[in-house]
Order: C-alpha cells, then sequence, then structure tokens
C-alpha cells in the first residue's frame, strides 16, 4: 500500500508523463559573461554539448512530444539551433525580443499553447543527471493533481553542486513545500529548475514581466505546492568556472 507522502511514491516506469513542456530560454547570462557576450545561454557548451541540447535529451528520454521555448537575448541564433538539432519534438517559439517576461511573464505570454492538463517547466540552463530513477518521470509518478499544483524537482543544498546559493525552500516530511527561504537564513533544499505545474496556477497576473515566485506562493499558501528529491546529480551551470567544476564531476560520474 502507497503513502500519500510525497517521498514515499515509488516510481511506475509506465506513467504517463506530460507531454508539453515549457523551456525557459530568455534569461541574459549575465552571470556567464564573457561566454554569453556573442551567444545566448542556452548553447553554451558543457561537457561538448549545448546546455539546451542536454534538457532536450532529457525530455526526449522521458517522452515529451511538444515544447514551448521562451527566447529573447540573441534569439535569433538560438532559434536557428533548435531547427537544425530537434527534429523529434514539436517546437513552439514564444517570441519575447521586444520585451523579456521573465519566468512568470514567460509562462503568461504561452498560456494558450500550454493546454489545459498539468506540463512541465524545465530551465533551459539546467544540468542534471539521473540516478536510479528518471527525474521527469519521478516527477510523474508523484504528480496528484488532487493535491498539487506545482510540484517541484528539488536536491539538498549539500549536493547542489556548484551552486553558490543558500538554498530556497523547506519541506514537510511528506514533500510539502512550507515556505521559501527567509532573508538571512539558509533553507536545506535547492529548486533545481524542474517542475510539474498546473495550469490553474496561471491566474491573476500582474502587468508586465514578474517571477513565477508568484504562483509558487499562492500554491504554498494553499497548501498545494511539493517537492521531490532529486535522486541523481544536478549542477548549477550559472558560471564560466561551474563549467569546468561540472565537466569534472561528470568525467567521474
Amino acid at each position: 500500500m502507497k503513502r500519500k507522502g510525497t517521498f514515499s511514491i515509488r516510481p511506475n516506469p509506465d506513467v504517463a508523463v506530460p507531454e508539453t513542456a515549457m523551456v525557459m530560454a530568455a534569461g541574459l547570462g549575465k552571470r556567464m559573461r564573457p561566454l554569453t557576450a556573442t551567444r545566448p545561454k542556452p548553447l553554451v557548451e558543457v561537457g561538448g554539448k549545448a546546455l539546451i541540447d542536454h534538457v532536450f535529451d532529457r525530455l526526449r528520454a522521458a517522452g515529451v512530444k511538444r515544447a514551448i521555448v521562451n527566447v529573447h537575448y540573441l534569439a535569433d541564433q538560438l532559434e536557428a539551433h533548435l531547427k537544425a538539432r530537434v527534429k523529434d519534438i514539436e517546437i513552439i517559439v514564444s517570441d519575447e525580443r521586444s520585451q523579456l517576461m521573465e519566468t512568470g511573464g514567460g509562462l503568461v505570454q504561452a498560456r494558450e499553447w500550454l493546454g489545459d492538463k498539468p506540463f512541465l517547466c524545465v530551465n533551459s540552463d539546467n544540468l542534471w543527471v539521473d540516478g536510479p530513477i528518471d527525474a521527469i518521470r519521478q516527477l510523474a509518478a508523484q504528480w496528484d493533481d488532487a493535491r498539487m499544483d506545482a510540484l517541484l524537482l528539488m536536491v539538498p543544498l549539500a549536493r547542489a553542486s556548484s551552486h553558490g546559493g543558500r538554498g530556497d525552500f523547506r519541506i514537510d516530511a511528506f514533500g510539502r513545500i512550507v515556505e521559501r527561504r527567509k532573508p538571512g537564513r539558509l533553507a536545506p533544499f535547492v529548486n533545481t529548475g524542474v517542475q510539474i505545474l498546473s495550469p490553474r496556477v496561471i491566474r491573476d497576473w500582474p502587468e508586465g514581466p514578474f517571477s513565477t515566485n508568484l504562483f509558487w506562493d499562492r500554491a504554498i499558501e494553499a497548501g498545494r505546492a511539493w517537492g521531490a528529491v532529486h535522486q541523481g546529480l544536478w549542477f548549477d551551470v550559472g558560471t564560466p568556472k561551474a563549467i569546468g567544476e561540472t565537466e569534472a564531476a561528470l568525467a567521474d560520474a
């Protein structure tokens, strides 16, 4: 008999994964300068492969059929790369050339393509290695639409490779997110940038750019935001220095 706690569910390898993913690829990549002076951050290479290609490898392996990709900085390069490299997943470009909408605003702009079912949302500069469980299938197996509006893949702060932050969330013994990190404190779990969201979260948004934090905070307050702990490796490839650290770790993996 399965317990209801998010941590206790053993993923079914045949679980249905959301067919649609939102890939966040519009950021300026300021921390990655000077590498991003002439290319968008998702095209920075780690281990001989662009960051966004690592993401699409994971989406492909999980069975994702369609990806909405938002673009802003050096958007032509990114669009050309996707057109040349991604043939087996339908790509829809959400064009933010005129104004960078941030993560929350990016979801709002893409909402007509996201549909009415739960969808994946993945940062394009994300790099992770699955443990004994495919991370996306882990999320899909733990998703409970009756109880959840957001399910975030998290990694313990102590295992967040090259991460210079102080953590993002506290979660209870069952996996429910109880609060975001408070200023001046540490939080035990880091958001990996991989999540399943219900389209229910996209409501009552402000005008202009804003962060997904708005949607998360509402879900936390309602008790409908949950976390799943990643069982493999995760790398915060946010700076040029982190590239070498990540490549060395991958070589030993």
